[in-house]
């Protein structure tokens, strides 16, 4: 049990008696990433938030959503549990376009879902019990802990992310080959905390990696948290999702891709997502029954999502001016990512500080401290150079999302400088 819940139990004493499991393991990550943003939110360059946020610090929205706030009395009226149909065409036609692999895949219609959280707790509900091993790379996203491990109970199975620069896929595959015959397989590309994304060459591995796993007999439900779909910068990354390749792959492997308006379109309050299904030979009546199954989950949780949101999405998805402002919107966060790249081949001299982990997509990337606590780094980044970071598996994250091009410069010197602190 997290040291959290434990705490928090022992808070509540005799009373601790009415919990059920569940809510005995139950916490609230207070030093996660929002206790450690919550730290930073005084920092002149605050680099801590996965939001993304224009030159001049306002928030990074398209006209075609935030004009859109005056809907007329149709958004006080229920969406349904499986989202409004509208929507979901509008989502599925979306995802086709986004990802031509996918043309002639037998996939389910998406289902809308409270954004990207809810759907992973919505597939951990579906596909994992006590018992179940999770497969997730050790460089991962908290609130999977919090998902799989303390809401559901599953365990949990780090493999090493990287090795030589690039993806271990034979990590990941040897911890899909460990004992017991069920596995459910968490990727998320472009990834949070690294910023990376698998390359043409490490997405071929991947599904190598998965096959064989299903060949040898386990039974392998494969996630894909595609949060940051489509944020990628450079050339010879594996652009599309790879849900195309798990859902046609083996009849072994199942494919759940999770996806929504959040970071795709800058829009993080307003929650909205999708859940979608597919796996080799299935039939529509099948995936009819998954579509069925998440639906239920929202109904018995939050009966349904967000009219507002939805339809939001709708009419912004309606624009003429859309694709192109997504790109402006893109080119904010690709100009950041060309400029840490320039500046990291401008000072040779910060690899004596901290190794910079492969990054090439997405809001974020990160660097080990070398010969310095990556805790204490933290601390004294917000005391001695008021900068935000946060703190993961030992590595800073950096969001350059959130951080103006102007402060990057400034951001990286003062990493190095609290490194030089730290180590005394």
């Amino acid at each position: 049990m997290n040291e959290l819940a434990e705490e928090l139990n022992g808070r509540l004493g005799a009373a601790a008696g009415f919990l059920s499991p569940l809510g005995r393991r139950m916490y609230f990550p207070y030093g996660g990433i929002l206790g450690q943003g919550a730290e930073a939110k005084k920092c002149d360059i605050n680099a801590t938030i996965g939001m993304a946020f224009e030159e001049d610090g306002s928030p990074l929205v398209m006209d075609c959503f935030r004009r859109e706030v005056n809907l007329d009395k149709r958004v006080f009226l229920y969406a349904g549990s499986f989202g409004l149909p509208k929507l979901r065409e509008a989502w599925r036609r979306m995802e086709l376009e986004k990802n031509p692999s996918m043309k002639g895949v037998e996939f389910s219609n998406p289902v809308v879902t409270n954004a990207l959280t809810h759907g992973l707790r919505i597939a951990a509900e579906l596909f994992a019990a006590p018992g179940d091993t999770v497969v997730t790379p050790d460089l991962f996203w908290d609130n999977y802990e919090l998902i799989f491990e303390d809401a559901v109970g599953c365990g949990i199975a780090h493999f090493n992310t990287f090795k030589d620069g690039r993806f271990d896929a034979d990590a990941m595959k040897a911890a899909l080959l460990a004992p017991g015959d069920k596995k459910l397989l968490v990727l998320n590309f472009p990834n949070n905390p690294t910023g990376y994304t698998a390359t043409i060459e490490d997405a071929k591995r991947i599904e190598d990696a998965v096959r064989e796993a299903a060949q040898a007999g386990r039974r392998i439900v494969v996630i894909l948290d595609d949060a940051y779909f489509g944020l990628v910068y450079e050339e010879g990354v594996h652009a599309e999702s790879l849900f195309a390749d798990f859902a046609t792959l083996h009849e072994n492997v199942l494919a759940v891709k999770l996806d929504g308006t959040t970071k795709e379109d800058y829009v993080w309050g307003m929650r909205v997502g999708f859940i979608t299904f597919g796996f080799k030979g299935a039939t529509p009546a099948q995936l009819q029954a998954l579509e069925a199954k998440a639906a239920g989950n929202v109904r018995s949780g939050i009966s349904n999502v967000t009219s507002i949101g939805q339809q939001l999405s709708i009419a912004a998805y309606g624009d003429p001016g859309y694709l192109k402002q997504k790109q402006e919107k893109y080119a904010v966060l690709e100009r950041r990512y060309r400029e840490i790249r320039r500046i990291l081949a401008a000072h040779p001299e910060y690899s004596g500080f901290f190794e910079t982990m492969p990054f090439n997509s997405g809001y974020f990337m990160c660097v080990k401290p070398i010969g310095a606590d990556a805790e204490a780094v933290r601390r004294r980044l917000i005391e001695g150079y008021s900068t935000g970071v946060i703190r993961l598996s030992g590595l800073i994250r950096l969001a350059f999302s959130t951080t103006p091009l102007d402060k990057l410069e400034r951001l990286f010197a003062n990493v190095a400088a609290a490194i030089r602190d730290v180590r005394g």
